[in-house]
């Protein structure tokens, strides 16, 4: 028999139900980099389970981030499912069903319990667990546990676990049931985190007194959700965090910027209470937001093809930089790197559609700085400013066409620069009134205005990048332009006869 990790032979029953309950006869297997050595023995156990009528393809390298559900992958071989192992951001899918294994990484329960024990007594306030997908299987243990070590006097009432927001997605039915789950939300009093079946799924029971809302604020991040009573926010919270210091951990001190947060290093089965580091990308991120409030050029970076509500989310943005008087172009080039960034130097600043897990990109290296969706609205709409507040998904911050209008700035008017220490006036949004749109003669119009700056002189007034209000300006101030064809002289020149011969020695050189 094939030998497959514990993980995986555990949620297999759950995985094989998933198939034949959507009837599903060709799945796909998506496995980081990491787990790639389990998938051979992973599809031959599904394959023998299942029977014939039903084709496993193995995913290995995806398009973005491994964290996604890859559903270009997927299209490419008819898939009618997917079936993700490792971490996963949770991020939801357009069309294609999905089914999450999470894994098992190891933990010391009881290191991890004393520590939450030692926190409870320490900081006097209740303990709100958040953790990396990948420790979900261990929490109820760790919740017992560190019961067991209460004092009398101290309510487990003050220690509070998130859940695993789900283990599969079906776009396509979750449409139809958003109106019903929403309305069954609103009567949600009590979560009973001590009943999580094999595959990770959440059992929420109503309380039939709903009148009395003794739970109304859910919260909703990374794979995770947790609801708080009426009386309480998340900064009267000490944020417990289980897990690596990864992008997940990031994305929570970011969202909860203002909340205590420490984390349980699993490593070194230690207590982690310093995060000025991560901290720190708050205000490098906010640095990023005033640069991008000078840039004349943007580009918009597709980093998903399968997201729910991409494509709004990138004519939002496009919709906003146009409309604070700048230029846009939009780019898909797989995962970013400062290589491929270098090919597009008439950008100041570039905008990046992802993940939450893949948006934050340290650009130190990066020809030009990679800012959030977030970061975009509070550079490029009008009468923004940043309160303190921070969102890492971009679903968060989609609005209406109508509400969109309403931030967009409609009259010039000058505005202070943090980073040229003075006060700079915006372009006019469309000067020559012209609306530009995206179409298949755009090169050919953008050259054709190119070559028009150039016979007017223009090139002389723009001598530094971020002068240039569109790529044909930036074109045409280049001292290089590409290959130059002289049709002045229409004449044929005669041709030269080159070396013949190897490079080490050729026919006409002496030994």
């Amino acid at each position: 028999m094939t030998k497959i990790p514990e993980y995986v032979t555990d949620n297999i029953p759950s995985v094989v139900e998933f198939i034949r309950s959507r009837n599903c006869s060709r799945v796909a297997l998506q496995f980081p980099d990491e787990l790639l050595k389990d998938a051979a023995g992973v599809a031959k156990v599904l394959k023998d389970e299942m029977g014939r009528g039903v084709r496993f393809y193995v995913m290995a390298d995806t398009v973005y981030g491994s964290c996604c559900v890859d559903e270009v992958g997927a299209s490419h071989v008819d898939a009618d499912c997917l079936v993700h192992f490792g971490h996963a951001c949770m991020s939801l899918t357009s069309t294609l069903p999905a089914k999450f294994i999470f894994g098992k990484a190891p933990v010391d329960i009881d290191a991890c319990s004393e520590c939450l024990h030692r926190c409870l007594v320490n900081y006097k306030k209740p303990i709100l667990v958040l953790y990396g997908l990948e420790y979900a299987y261990a929490m109820e243990t760790i919740k017992s546990e560190t019961i067991k070590t209460l004092e009398p006097s101290i309510s487990d009432s003050v220690l509070q676990f998130a859940d695993v927001t789900c283990s599969s997605m079906d776009p396509l039915k979750d449409d139809e049931t958003n109106k019903s789950q929403d309305e069954s939300h609103k009567c949600i009093s009590k979560i009973d985190i001590t009943n999580i079946h094999a595959d990770n799924e959440i059992n929420l029971k109503c309380d039939e007194r709903s009148n009395q809302k003794s739970f109304s604020k859910k919260f909703r991040l990374g794979g995770l959700s947790w609801i708080l009573p009426e009386d309480r926010k998340m900064e009267d919270y000490l944020l417990f965090w289980i897990g690596s210091d990864n992008s997940a951990f990031a994305n929570i001190v970011l969202t909860y910027n203002s909340c205590n947060i420490v984390r349980f290093d699993m490593e070194r089965n230690q207590l982690v209470d310093d995060i000025s580091d991560q901290k720190k990308i708050l205000k490098r991120r906010y640095y990023l937001v005033e640069k991008a409030k000078d840039a004349n050029i943007v580009g918009i970076l597709v980093g998903t093809l399968g997201l729910a509500g991409y494509l709004h989310m990138i004519k939002q943005i496009k919709d906003l930089i146009e409309g604070s008087g700048k230029k846009a172009y939009t780019f898909i080039m797989g995962r970013p790197n400062p290589a491929k960034i270098a090919n597009f130097p008439e950008c100041d600043v570039f905008v990046y559609v992802s993940c939450p897990q893949t948006a934050l990109m340290d650009s130190k290296e990066f020809l030009a700085p990679i800012i959030t969706p977030f970061e975009a609205m509070l550079a490029f709409k009008s009468g923004s400013e940043w309160t303190g507040e921070y969102h890492v998904e971009f679903q968060d911050i989609m609005t209406s066409s109508a509400e969109l209008k309403s931030g967009m700035r409609t009259t010039k008017e000058a505005r202070f620069s943090f980073l040229l220490g003075g006060y700079v006036e915006d372009a006019d949004v469309q000067e020559d009134g012209d609306i530009q749109k995206e179409r298949s003669t755009a090169l050919a119009e953008s050259t054709e205005k190119t070559l028009c700056l150039e016979h007017v002189g223009v090139t002389n007034s723009i001598l530094f990048k971020g002068a240039a209000k569109s790529g044909a300006e930036f074109f045409a101030a280049r001292s290089y332009h590409g290959l130059d064809m002289h049709y002045e002289d229409s004449s044929s020149e005669s041709f030269i006869i080159g070396k013949s011969g190897k490079a080490s020695g050729y026919d006409n050189e002496k030994n």
